[in-house]
């Protein structure tokens, strides 16, 4: 099991508090960019580093999951992508996909996109805090906690 990151745009907070799950309960997380990684020292944490391009990062996630890994992104066609895999995803917010769920927030997303498109909808998510953040953390939790049972 290992955890992947879509660590371009992944909030310095999140990244945080998988560097210390990843000491605390020994599992691999790493970092999948397109920019220089630096992440601490561990035999647990690592970074892939990829050429420039559109979505180059994203088909590198879905190229090395494998089922029961999870991954971390706020990539909604991502997360179906490794979702369909086997694996399961964790938007830096606390949302996570599942095959229940990643269908519904794709359709959601694709309307929104849409919608944005034709100026029906300006701006976008609101800002990255506190609530998100533990809603990460705990939906993170809960995902180790299973993950150590199985």
């Amino acid at each position: 099991m290992t955890i992947w990151v879509d660590a371009d745009a992944c909030p310095g907070d999140v990244k945080t508090l998988l560097f210390k799950a990843a000491e605390r309960c020994r599992v691999p997380v790493v970092l999948v960019a397109n920019a220089v990684m630096t992440p601490p020292k561990s035999d647990y944490i690592s970074s892939v580093l990829v050429p420039q391009g559109m979505n180059v990062a994203d088909r590198k996630i879905v190229e090395l999951t494998q089922p029961g890994d999870l991954v971390i992104t706020a990539d909604v066609p991502l997360a179906a992508d490794v979702v369909a895999k086997g694996a399961m995803a964790l938007d830096p917010r606390g949302m996570l996909y599942t095959k229940e769920t990643v269908g519904e927030r794709l359709a959601a997303r694709n309307l929104m996109d849409n919608l944005r498109g034709e100026g029906m909808i300006t701006g976008g998510p609101s800002g990255y805090g506190k609530n998100q953040r533990q809603a990460f953390a705990n939906q993170l939790d809960r995902w180790l906690a299973k993950a150590a049972r199985s």
